[in-house]
């Protein structure tokens, strides 16, 4: 039979349990992962599993590096989402946490669009840090999902992006992501996307502002390849702010639309 250790294609002429196969490939390793999943109990192999050997604190091989990444995944995810292209337009508190979610989950292709710079107030809850301080966004996020994940492409634009432009900037992704700050520029995103890519999906957000129930963020459809989060009521105003828990747990909604979408599947 055919299974994978570490991604590669292993043939063994009898049946093995997975703890075998450690004694076997690397007996000195402290973690197995069977088809996606730790194991503590030894299990016989079947035909097509995978199994991933990792001793804990080494660093691996380059060439291991990215089979070690996915080994988390379920199986059948990865080829998908390495193929998938995505286009992530602002770069904030929605933006620069949606971007490191797909990073991490492997999506092939990220395109993201800012135009603006790291500033104080946005450590609050966006996905920079103290010295990031007057970088441009694009500039300092793409070098933090270098250091995430360096076998994706991400491709970034310093621009604003406004109707006219919007296409020439990430008009060939799969999917697009609104994760802009104002209410005009998310209806611009929107009504453009549907009228020039109406077979591609779009995931936008709104009302997500506060420290509101986290159980009123929802994602829903609203009309053909046009997803929404949040409450659709909270926007930010004052006396009440945009922070970091919320603001996560939206972007935490785009990113995995996003992901169900790649794997062909609805909400």
């Amino acid at each position: 039979m055919q299974i994978y250790v570490n991604e590669k294609p292993m043939y063994v002429e009898e049946t093995k349990s997975a703890f075998e196969m450690r004694e076997q490939v690397k007996p000195d390793a402290d973690i197995v992962i069977l088809n996606g999943f730790i194991i503590k109990v030894d299990q016989t192999l079947k035909d097509e599993d995978r199994i991933v050997l990792i001793r804990r604190g080494e660093m691996p091989k380059e060439e291991e590096l990215e089979a070690l990444m996915v080994s988390r995944h379920t199986v059948g995810v990865h080829e998908k989402v390495k193929a998938a292209s995505v286009a992530v337009a602002g770069l904030g508190g929605l933006g620069s946490n949606i971007a490191v979610s797909l990073a991490r989950i492997g999506v092939g292709k990220l395109i993201l669009v800012d135009f603006d710079v790291v500033e104080p107030s946005n450590l609050n809850r966006q996905h920079y840090m103290i010295s990031h301080i007057g970088l441009k966004k694009t500039d300092a996020l793409k070098k933090q999902l270098e250091q995430i994940n360096p076998f994706i492409e991400v491709e970034v634009h310093d621009v604003f992006l406004e109707a006219d432009n919007l296409m020439d900037h990430i008009g060939q992704a799969d999917i697009a992501v609104e994760a802009f700050d104002g209410a005009p520029s998310k209806a611009m995103m929107v009504s453009t996307w549907r009228q020039k890519c109406p077979e591609k999906p779009i995931v936008a957000a709104s009302g997500l502002a506060g420290y509101g129930s986290s159980n009123l963020i929802q994602t829903q459809k609203l009309m053909k390849n046009v997803y929404v989060i949040g409450d659709l009521k909270a926007e930010a105003k004052v006396g009440q702010g945009l922070m970091a828990p919320r603001v996560a747990v939206a972007a935490g909604h785009q990113a995995n639309m996003v992901l169900r979408l790649i794997m062909g599947e609805g909400i």
